[in-house]
């Protein structure tokens, strides 16, 4: 396993991040522990997850299974950088989400109840509340570390305009500020190159790609079609939307004798200021095959080729300006 820092924290953690939005709702607990107990043995250290996943509104089903694999000892929490989000609303009551100072100290003390652990290594707003300023969310969040509660702050779907606003008030406050940045980025949806990816290289935060095979598509989904694998509506309506570039892909993929899936993390490793693709394996099968994509060197000329078939954009303003 390869690892690097956490943008400009000196926290080292694993360039692949398992995601657990599956754990509960897709996969069972038992599998979930040993898809986690597989990751230490792959190396990975890196976990992501949130309050809301299980989504049966405040249960955080998916923090409780963390919870309960970690009470089982064995070292499962010391070697685990475990991150963890708020926003999404717990309950039905007016302060039961967003990102205000009250529900920032009950949401954590939740999390951490439910995960079995005294401290969360990386707390992140899930979403901007734009009825939240930022001097309230750093107070908060410092109050926390002060508790020693938290070690780390990120954003989760800020624009790169919040970026800097949130960097600027913890600068005024002395504070770290945002140390990550978890955004919606693969080769087809490739908008925070416009102003997120550069705000987050300026400011010194590590990018963590959600859905980084855009939900499957750039998974082999035509092989696995063609195969008789079922697809959901809504998935078959976004490959009839990028098939043309999809089939250019998989073609590419081919070309390469490497796995699609495989080739659209590689793609994310070789991309500035990513720290980790969150990767979603439902089982142990897709766990090990995931762990391919560190060893992928793509050159200049496959990341071309790519560019091609999915091409990106320039930072703003040159995008759309001179």
């Amino acid at each position: 396993m390869d690892y690097t820092q956490l943008g400009r924290t000196g926290l080292k953690v694993s360039r692949l991040c398992l995601g657990t939005m599956n754990f509960g709702p897709v996969t069972s607990e038992d599998d979930s522990f040993a898809i986690m107990d597989h990751a230490h043995e792959l190396g990975i250290n890196f976990f992501d997850t949130a309050n809301v996943y299980g989504w049966k509104k405040g249960e955080g089903i998916t923090e409780n299974i963390i919870g309960r694999w970690f009470a089982q000892g064995g070292g499962r929490r010391e070697k685990t950088v475990i991150a963890t989000k708020l926003y999404g609303d717990m309950g039905d009551w007016p302060n039961d989400g967003r990102l205000s100072a009250l529900n920032i100290r009950r949401a954590a003390d939740a999390s951490l109840k439910r995960m079995q652990t005294d401290y969360i290594d990386l707390y992140q707003a899930h979403h901007v509340d734009r009825s939240t300023p930022f001097e309230e969310f750093w107070e908060a969040m410092d109050i926390l570390k002060q508790q020693g509660k938290i070690l780390y702050v990120g954003s989760s779907n800020f624009a790169g305009w919040h970026i800097a606003k949130a960097q600027e008030a913890a600068a005024r406050r002395n504070s770290l500020g945002l140390v990550s940045e978890q955004s919606h980025y693969n080769l087809i949806v490739r908008a925070p190159e416009l102003e997120v990816i550069p705000a987050a290289e300026d400011y010194g935060l590590g990018l963590i790609p959600w859905s980084p095979l855009a939900g499957g598509l750039l998974g082999g989904i035509l092989r696995k079609i063609d195969k008789g694998r079922s697809a959901s509506e809504n998935m078959v309506k976004e490959l009839d939307k990028h098939r043309d570039k999809i089939e250019q892909y998989e073609a590419f993929c081919d070309e390469l004798g490497e796995d699609p899936a495989n080739v659209g993390l590689a793609w994310l490793l070789h991309q500035r200021v990513v720290t980790a693709p969150i990767i979603g394996p439902r089982t142990l099968d897709q766990l090990d095959g995931t762990t391919r994509a560190l060893e992928i060197k793509l050159d200049d000329k496959a990341l071309a080729r790519l560019d091609e078939i999915f091409p990106g954009f320039k930072t703003a303003p040159e995008e759309y300006a001179w």
